[in-house]
C-alpha cells in the first residue's frame, strides 16, 4: 500500500492541541489522518486508538452507535496522559461508504441487526483493512501501542501487520436506548469484548 505522508499542523482542540498529519493512499486517493500529542517517537509504548470514520456519530452526533463517544474519550484519553496517536481512517461504516450505511440503517429500521443488515446488501460483516496503519505509524516513530479498542480483531490486524501492541484497554462509552442491539450484537456477532470498563488485558486475553 503506497500510503505517503503528505504534511502536518497544529489542531486546537477542547481537550490539547495536537499534530495533525495528513496522509495519502496513492493507489485509492482515500485520504487518511493521525493526530499525536507529545513525544511518541521515545521507546516507550504510546497510548493509541485506531478509528474508522463514522460520520454519522463523529459529526452528526449518532446515538445508533458509540463511535462519537468512543472518539471523544480516546482525545480525552491522549490529553490527560499527555502522550499519544490517534489514527482516522476514512473507511465509513466498516467500509462499505456513507451511502450503504444509510441503507443499512434503513434495514435496521425494519428489523435486521447490524450484521444482517450488511449481508442483506451483499456485504462481509466487516470490511475494514488496517494496512494504511504501518506506513503511518512508522512515518510517526511509533514501534509499540497501547491499543484503546474493545474489538480483538483489531489488535490480531495490527499484530500481523508487525505493530507490537502491548496491552488492550477498554473503551466503551454511549450506551443508550438506541444502540443496546447494536452493541450486543457487535459482542454476540462479531465478538467484541464489552462489558469490561475496569479491567486492563493483555492482547492475549482471550476471555
Amino acid at each position: 500500500m503506497a500510503v505517503v505522508f503528505v504534511a502536518s499542523s497544529l489542531l486546537p482542540t477542547p481537550f490539547a492541541v495536537f499534530t495533525m498529519h495528513g496522509f495519502l493512499d496513492e493507489e485509492t486517493g482515500i485520504e487518511h489522518v493521525a493526530l499525536t500529542l507529545g513525544d511518541v517517537k521515545t521507546p516507550a509504548p504510546v497510548l493509541g486508538r485506531v478509528h474508522s470514520e463514522c460520520l454519522t456519530g463523529d459529526a452528526l452526533f449518532s446515538l445508533r452507535c458509540d463511535c462519537g463517544f468512543q472518539l471523544e474519550a480516546a482525545l480525552k484519553a491522549i490529553a490527560k496522559e499527555g502522550r499519544g496517536v490517534l489514527l482516522y481512517l476514512r473507511q465509513e461504516g466498516r467500509g462499505i461508504g456513507l451511502l450503504n450505511k444509510i441503507r443499512a440503517y434503513a434495514l435496521q429500521d425494519k428489523g435486521a441487526d447490524t450484521v444482517e443488515a450488511n449481508e442483506q446488501l451483499g456485504f462481509p460483516a466487516d470490511m475494514r483493512k488496517y494496512t494504511m496503519c504501518r506506513p503511518m505509524l512508522e512515518h510517526l516513530g511509533i514501534k509499540m501501542v497501547e491499543l484503546m479498542t474493545n474489538n480483538p480483531k483489531k489488535i490480531a490486524a495490527l499484530t500481523e501487520l508487525g505493530i507490537t501492541v502491548t496491552s488492550r484497554k477498554p473503551i466503551e462509552f454511549g450506551n443508550n436506548r438506541y444502540n443496546e442491539r447494536y452493541l450486543a450484537t457487535k459482542a454476540n456477532k462479531m465478538g467484541h469484548l464489552l462489558g469490561l470498563q475496569h479491567q486492563q488485558e493483555s492482547p492475549t486475553d482471550n476471555h
